[in-house]
């Protein structure tokens, strides 16, 4: 089970999203692996939202033998999410390669969303 695993990585990220029916947002993070910063582009989508918020995230990766396979897909993880306040709570990603993160997210603003969402993450040159 992936909560008895050690982390192959951490990771920091910042979305800003808004939405009216449907809802989008974007933003950058990092991704700290054996001693190697790689930054990354997010892009979220969601289905049902109005307002407007920033996501501040920090977490675990797992599964993660290559940088290279961070990037792609993510969507909620069958090991499933975990809400907690409204300002604060816990969710577990994976994407298509079997890549897994544990993240801790912090909101600002108001947003009121319904439905699943979905991460796209792009692997930038560092520089």
């Amino acid at each position: 089970m992936i909560r008895d695993q050690a982390p192959d990585a951490t990771v920091t990220m910042r979305l800003v999203q808004a939405g009216f029916l449907g809802s989008g947002g974007g933003g950058s993070g990092v991704l700290s692996i054996r001693g190697q910063e790689v930054p990354f582009g997010v892009l979220g989508l969601g289905v049902g939202g109005i307002g407007a918020s920033t996501v501040d995230a920090d977490g675990e990766v797992y599964n993660l033998s290559d940088p290279s396979r961070f990037g792609g897909t993510y969507a909620r993880a069958r090991l499933g999410a975990v809400a907690g306040t409204q300002s604060i709570g816990e969710m577990w990603l994976q994407n298509q390669a079997g890549v897994i993160m544990r993240l801790r997210t912090r909101r600002t603003g108001l947003m009121l969303a319904l439905g699943g969402d979905v991460v796209r993450i792009t692997l930038r040159e560092a520089g």
